[in-house]
């Protein structure tokens, strides 16, 4: 195999699993960012977000040599203790946030490009990692002003939770650009992972991402949908979906009803594709339906947990368990979670939260509500109990303890998380999601 020098710049959730799993593949790599105390962070392998396996491959990589961190994407093309040698890839992994109107913001990647034209050694290969809208490959070419450079699109598929693994047993790996040889480079630093590889056009590449991620949430639309036409003619969506899922080309995959989707892709990325289908003066019904059927979800929990609580919910307690956006991460980022908790506030809940992924309230994200990091205290004196985040640990959680804590043992599963049967076991009565 190749040992390629590599810059990574950005070192979020898509940055610092790039860098540490391209280690761990034997590259050497350098990663950068402008937060000094993030970076003085992981130059002792402290990783600061929750995902499984990337404490250790950090540590793996600052301990082989092949991982470095520095402050400034300019110190990352620099010639480094690594090596003497330039570098000969440099992957961009940084926000790009929703912005305007729903479209992806580009600043950062703008500015970096902007930041390192003049370093960068004849040669060089830039990669977009983030997800940027169609066309992005050719404006960073343009800010660059390098014939010598070439830009590859070159998109993640990772979820948060699963990222080290999604990473390095991918279902594909997609490079687009309009020079073969850059986009053989590319795709050459992941030969040993032995994935399907798709070489293509930047435009296309960068659009794979786009329509991924917006099928995916149009699925999850979908089965909330139908999740609730279960419940007005008496169907268990559960039965539904296992039969749907069945059928090869359907799958089991994002078929299971929930509060809403979010998180820090499908909300972005399929706002910025309804913006994408503007700019082309294209009409995208179907992605703008799944949109309106996302906004009305939370709305529709809230509703259930007003039900339970009796039909009103001033001055009731409603105990939350779960945050973020998805359960084995710490991320609370367009969370359903929050945005339920919002509209029970609204409506004059007092609300208590457990989630082992935030143990303690974040300002500006959980104002409003008692972030406990002991579950027990979501039961106490709780006129519902609310599941708003698929934490397998809830399963296990001490139930007939918490009926004992709980003024009206009602459990809301906005994830049809638990078992009923446990659940009437020790004295709750719960209501699920588009079933009986």
């Amino acid at each position: 195999m190749f040992v390629r020098r590599i810059a990574v710049i950005g070192t979020g959730y898509v940055g610092l699993t790039t860098g540490a799993c391209l280690a761990s593949l034997g590259h050497e790599v350098v990663c950068a960012d402008v937060d000094i105390q993030k970076i003085a962070r992981l130059r002792h392998g402290d990783v600061p977000i929750l995902e499984p396996g990337l404490t250790e491959l950090v540590t793996e990589g600052l301990a082989a040599g092949r991982l470095k961190f520095v402050v400034g994407a300019r110190n990352a093309i620099a010639p480094t203790e690594l090596s003497d040698e330039p570098v000969e890839v440099v992957f961009l992994c940084v926000p790009t946030p929703m912005g305007t109107g729903g479209a992806a913001d580009l600043t950062a990647v703008e500015t970096v490009a902007r930041e390192i034209r003049d370093l960068l050694p004849s040669g060089c290969v830039v990669v977009n990692k983030s997800t940027v809208p169609v066309g992005t490959a050719a404006r960073t070419k343009q800010l660059l002003g390098r014939r010598d450079i070439a830009v590859v699109s070159n998109p993640e598929f990772l979820r948060e939770g699963s990222a080290v693994h999604d990473f390095l047993n991918p279902d594909r790996i997609v490079v687009g650009c309009d020079q073969q040889d850059a986009a053989e480079r590319v795709a050459a630093l992941y030969s040993r992972l032995g994935a399907p590889t798709l070489l293509t056009d930047a435009a296309s590449s960068e659009m794979v991402k786009y329509a991924a991620n917006c099928f995916l949430a149009m699925k999850l639309s979908y089965v909330n949908a139908m999740a609730e036409l279960c419940e007005r003619l008496g169907a268990n969506v559960h039965e539904v979906t296992e039969g749907m899922g069945y059928d090869r080309r359907i799958g089991q995959a994002f078929l299971k009803p929930g509060p809403g989707w979010g998180g820090s892709c499908l909300p972005k990325d399929t706002h910025a594709l309804m913006q994408i289908c503007d700019a082309a003066g294209l009409e995208f019904p179907l992605l703008k339906a799944s949109l309106e059927t996302n906004e009305r979800q939370s709305g529709r929990m809230v509703d259930k947990i007003r039900t339970a609580v009796g039909g009103s919910l001033r001055g009731k307690r409603v105990g939350l368990l779960g945050l973020t956006f998805k359960a084995g991460t710490d991320d609370l980022r367009d969370s359903p979670a929050l945005t339920v908790a919002e509209g029970l506030r609204a409506e004059g809940a007092e609300l208590t939260a457990f989630d082992p992924g935030c143990p303690a309230a974040v300002p500006g994200l959980t104002d409003g509500i008692v972030v406990t990091d002991d579950p027990m205290a979501v039961a106490k004196d709780a006129d519902a109990i609310t599941v708003l985040t698929e934490w397998p640990e809830f399963r296990a959680l001490d139930w007939p303890a918490m009926t004992k804590l709980a003024a009206n043992p009602t459990v809301v599963d906005t994830r049809n998380l638990l078992d009923p049967a446990v659940l009437r076991r020790a004295g709750f009565s719960w209501v699920g999601v588009g079933r009986r």
